[in-house]
């Protein structure tokens, strides 16, 4: 499939059906469906960089397609079809910029939390550990250090947000929002298929140290909707390089990250619209980062 799809996309433009626009996806409103378009844009620091990586979309989109598959017997999903060689209905002038990279969905109401599990001490919830020993209010041992991988996982709900800053929350204020009933079976069933993916992912070389999953409601059901298990949506540590006390290697945005950093210690950017350009190494090796996350996961090159 990556293969097929030469073009790098930004943003598509479809006039004829309603759209919204994500950090990465355009979602077209097709009225009982959804038309999910994971687009090449990147993001950092929650904001949309200028500079594309080259078929990202497409690589996003072969493993979610591959993740809801793996789960169709454990849980009900929202995919209907990727995009290969028929578009759907209106869109058939459109195949070439959604080749590969579009996923027709059921539509559904959209529980508005990110349902996050973290199998190890990283990111925000190393932060957050640092000062009070807890993460999102899950009580944790003391003497952890920075990526160690936790007694048992754990769920940290988050706020969802379109653009700015997603908000960890504890786990009562997200049932407040949504029902608790809702939530316990949330936390349930995301500890399920994360701690399933890990296992999955060890026996490939890649630690999952932690993911975000989405549902949505369709007629008195839950869905798994949007990404799953990404490079965008999860941390995957090359399992040969782990060694806790330090950041990690991983396959997402590790370069991108590493030359913004560069730049905001130099003055040059503040972390705000608009970012800067990425350099032609930087794009390069990011892309090689994900095409490996999608040949260890699904066995495609």
């Amino acid at each position: 499939m990556l293969s097929n799809e030469p073009e790098t996309v930004v943003k598509t433009h479809i006039s004829s059906f309603p759209v919204r626009r994500g950090k990465v996806r355009d979602v077209y409103d097709l009225g009982s469906e959804i038309l999910l378009v994971a687009t090449d844009r990147i993001s950092a620091y929650d904001v949309v960089l200028p500079t594309p990586i080259p078929q990202k979309g497409v690589m996003l989109t072969v493993i979610s397609a591959f993740w809801f598959r793996h789960f169709a017997g454990i849980v009900p999903h929202h995919l209907i079809d990727v995009v290969d060689e028929r578009a759907p209905r209106g869109f058939q002038d459109q195949l070439p910029q959604l080749r590969g990279r579009a996923m027709r969905c059921k539509k559904t109401k959209v529980v508005p939390i990110e349902c996050v599990v973290r199998g190890y001490l990283a990111g925000s919830g190393w932060t957050d550990y640092q000062r009070t020993g807890a993460v999102c209010g899950v009580e944790l041992p003391k003497g952890l250090r920075q990526c160690d991988k936790l007694p048992n996982s754990i769920f940290t709900p988050a706020t969802k947000a379109d653009e700015g800053h997603d908000e960890n929350i504890p786990f009562d204020q997200a049932a407040e929002q949504v029902g608790r009933s809702c939530m316990n079976m949330l936390r349930e069933r995301s500890i399920k298929l994360y701690e399933s993916a890990a296992d999955y992912a060890a026996k490939r070389g890649i630690i999952l140290a932690d993911t975000k999953f989405e549902w949505g409601e369709l007629d008195g059901e839950y869905l798994l909707i949007d990404e799953v298990l990404t490079p965008d949506s999860s941390r995957f540590w090359p399992a040969d390089e782990y060694e806790p006390g330090r950041d990690q290697d991983s396959f997402d945005k590790q370069y991108v990250r590493n030359y913004l950093t560069t730049l905001v210690e130099a003055g040059k950017w503040n972390k705000t619209p608009p970012g800067p350009e990425l350099p032609a190494d930087v794009v390069a090796n990011t892309a090689a980062k994900y095409a490996e996350a999608v040949k260890r996961l699904t066995g495609q090159a």
